[in-house]
């Protein structure tokens, strides 16, 4: 049987078939499309300005090492005249995250970009190992995803950049629609589709880009988040790095088969199996949503302890570090009013009494780069070390 030639150019012969689309191509033509949807994702929402520093959150991965690989390329054959950094979160899960490290390392030297990496233990004073004896394997997605978030944050306002981008795909994407349908979260289903969120502390002007994220009052940090690989199969990137022969690291977390996730994600694909587009429908179907204005939005506000975004006077990653310090991780899971919150805190003196505390999070600021561990008035905490960051 003939070679089938490619249908872009009609010269080479095809080696792939696109899951996106199911056209068959070469590979020169395969890596330009792919990099040209990517671009045009950035210019139709307009992500970035010129001179603005941008964060990779990298992880070694797949989805992070072609981002990292495919925004250098457009950066420097459209001139989009961003300064890029490699920002990458140690969260202490051995035999994972040490050797991906090594491949986010060898990145740095391979892309010719800083690196910068924060580790949980640096932050937290615990890491996800530590973190996963006490709390086991059910709920420590929730810890590392709360403490992940922040960690990135504080990490992107240690180099001082203004822009987060990360590797989130249009499978990611998808599945966060179905997570929150089946928690019945509308607050996050409202939002879970943009392509770019913006903290309030510096707001979206016209000229500065972020796609539908102006009309976005969530956030907190004034550092923009961005997924330019929000319409990107996973499947399309796995190819890219394959095809092109990228270093990335391809194990999944050890702690990762328990995820909630891992569940939306099986159902996702056996949806795929029956309707090939509905990655891509599912996510058109969020954008589409407009939720009542009878639904109670979050209030945004700053956690009274760190200086973080959050929606309660504490943020979720202190009430977590606080439940992990008492010996009672579901502190941070349940309500303030809970039985298991009254009985942690049943030796405290008054509601604002932190001298059992332990060690609590550094005080969030973009002005001060520095990360230093924050005290209670308990002796054992104020013996913590200071930390401090700088960019590698």
């Amino acid at each position: 049987m003939p070679s089938r030639l490619c249908s872009t150019c009609e010269k080479a012969r095809a080696v792939l078939r696109r899951p996106k689309t199911g056209e068959l191509v070469c590979r020169e033509c395969f890596y330009y499309i792919f990099e040209e949807e990517v671009h045009q994702t950035i210019i139709n929402s307009r992500l970035f300005k010129k001179g603005e520093k941008v964060a990779i959150g990298a992880s070694g991965g797949k989805d992070s090492t072609v981002l990292a690989h495919v925004i250098k390329t457009l950066n420097d054959r459209y001139s989009y005249g961003l300064d890029l950094f490699l920002l990458s979160i140690d969260e202490g899960i051995t035999g994972y995250r040490d050797d991906s490290l090594e491949t986010v390392k060898r990145n740095k030297v391979q892309y010719s970009l800083p690196l910068k990496v924060l580790g949980y233990d640096e932050l937290y004073g615990w890491t996800m190992d530590e973190i996963v004896k006490q709390v086991g394997t059910r709920n420590n997605c929730t810890f590392c995803g709360v403490f992940r978030r922040q960690a990135l944050d504080r990490g992107a306002a240690a180099l001082e950049v203004d822009h987060i981008i990360t590797g989130h795909n249009a499978d990611d994407m998808a599945e966060t629609v179905l997570m929150n349908i089946l928690r019945g979260d509308i607050a996050r289903l409202e939002r879970c589709t943009e392509i770019c969120t913006q903290g309030p502390e510096q707001p979206a002007e016209e000229d500065q880009g972020c796609g539908d994220a102006q009309a976005n009052d969530l956030g907190g940090t004034g550092i923009k988040r961005s997924k330019p690989f929000k319409y990107a199969y996973e499947k399309e990137i796995v190819m890219y790095a394959h095809y092109k022969k990228l270093d990335y690291f391809s194990t999944e977390c050890i702690y990762h088969p328990n995820a909630y996730r891992a569940y939306a994600r099986e159902y996702l694909r056996e949806l795929e199996l029956i309707r090939p587009s509905a990655v891509i429908d599912i996510i058109h179907s969020g954008e589409a949503l407009c939720v009542g204005q009878q639904v109670k939005r979050v209030k945004q506000m700053s956690c009274k302890r760190c200086g973080y975004m959050s929606s309660n006077e504490l943020c979720k990653a202190c009430l977590l570090l606080e439940g992990l310090n008492r010996g009672t991780p579901s502190l941070g899971i349940h309500s303030g009013k809970s039985k298991i919150a009254r009985e942690a805190r049943a030796n405290d003196s008054g509601p604002n009494d932190e001298s059992n505390i332990g060690r609590t999070i550094p005080k969030f600021s973009r002005k001060n780069a520095d990360v230093t561990s924050s005290t209670s008035s308990n002796p054992t905490a104020n013996a913590q070390p200071q930390i401090a960051i700088s960019a590698e």
